[in-house]
């Protein structure tokens, strides 16, 4: 996968240790998902996620990116191909700057994101949102997604696990 070709409208390349300062300041730009998904950021837990593997996967299946305008960080996406089977993609982090957010920005990257996994062959992408966090379940809802009916108790919170389908034959362009 060529994580240049997910959108047009940013410059999107994986994220190396030399990014965590940025990726600190946006998330802790966001309090609001980290009271419902804790603990609250740090760099050390953004190094931990950089490297986080669902079973299964390997790090050929996992993109931790970020989408910049110029040199400003517009938005973090950690992208797992290939899982949870290889016709699914699964979204384990997406936030968007605090400077962004309410544009319409989010919505565009991820639906640019969905025509290019589309055209690629995924034919449905998942991810988890902390219940009772009215952002996350509103964003993705707007976006499409639906709820599975799989929970996941982390013991801080309850992961509540939602789908989009990408309908075939649809245009990816």
């Amino acid at each position: 996968m060529d994580i240049t070709q997910l959108t047009s409208q940013y410059t999107v390349r994986e994220l190396a240790t030399e990014d965590i300062e940025q990726i600190y300041e946006l998330a802790a730009a966001n309090p609001l998902y980290y009271q419902h998904c804790p603990p609250p950021v740090t760099r050390e837990s953004i190094q931990r996620d950089r490297k986080a593997l669902p079973p299964g996967t390997t790090y050929d299946d996992k993109h931790y990116m970020g989408f910049f305008t110029g040199e400003k960080l517009v938005a973090v996406m950690d992208l797992i191909v290939n899982y949870p089977d290889r016709h699914t993609a699964f979204i384990g982090f997406f936030m968007v700057s605090r400077e962004e957010q309410g544009k319409g920005t989010g919505s565009q990257i991820v639906s640019d994101c969905f025509r290019y996994l589309q055209a690629l062959g995924y034919t449905s992408i998942r991810l988890g949102y902390a219940k009772g966090n009215p952002q996350s379940k509103a964003f993705w809802e707007k976006n499409g997604f639906v709820e599975t009916g799989i929970t996941v108790d982390n013991g801080d919170y309850t992961v509540v696990v939602l789908q989009k389908t990408l309908h075939a034959g649809k245009k990816s362009g």
